[in-house]
């Protein structure tokens, strides 16, 4: 059985004229890495800036940072779209949240306390992208968010923070955001 299967495998399509060979996979791969894309597609904070980055990392930061800022609500509903479009996903699943309506109760129930409360954000490895047609970003970066809640730290370290906005009425809002935690620095 053996001798048959080598048969198929080696002989045949040898026959045919069909030639399988490394050298054949090597040189695929190295046509492969030779195309690059010509150009890039998006304005974004790495390599192609565009003066409205300023204005949406201001709104991204905003969005965190406003429990430093004395707990400026304001500043916080501001950087959110205020309707059912609001959507993100926290660190755990059982803190989904969907629409404006449930960020604010989040926000007054919750970092509103007394006993919360926001000592520092670090944003690391921002990288912002916008479209073309200037109206929709897109964001990712390492957060570490420093705060204590009744008394005791309540810390979000090295937390991967991503999210996309719109500019609505020449103000960038954002629409969509994702907090998770890499498993493998996840302590046990």
């Amino acid at each position: 059985m053996q001798g048959r299967l080598w048969m198929y495998v080696v002989c045949i399509p040898m026959v045919m004229g069909i030639r399988i060979s490394q050298a054949d996979t090597i040189q695929k791969q190295n046509v492969m890495e030779e195309v690059r894309m010509s150009e890039v597609y998006t304005f974004n904070s790495v390599n192609k800036p565009h003066d409205e980055l300023a204005e949406i990392e201001k709104t991204i930061r905003a969005s965190i940072e406003w429990a430093v800022h004395d707990k400026d609500t304001a500043m916080s509903y501001s950087s959110v779209v205020n309707n059912d479009e609001l959507f993100f996903f926290q660190t755990d699943s059982r803190s989904t949240i969907r629409g404006f309506d449930a960020f604010k109760d989040l926000t007054e129930k919750f970092f509103m306390r007394d006993d919360f409360k926001a000592i520092k954000v670090v944003i690391k490895d921002l990288r912002i992208h916008m479209s073309p047609s200037m109206k929709t970003a897109w964001w990712s970066c390492i957060l570490d968010d420093y705060n204590e809640f009744q008394g005791k730290p309540a810390n979000w370290e090295n937390v991967r923070w991503s999210g996309v906005l719109e500019k609505i009425e020449d103000k960038w809002k954002i629409f969509q955001m994702h907090f998770s935690k890499a498993e493998d620095l996840i302590a046990e």
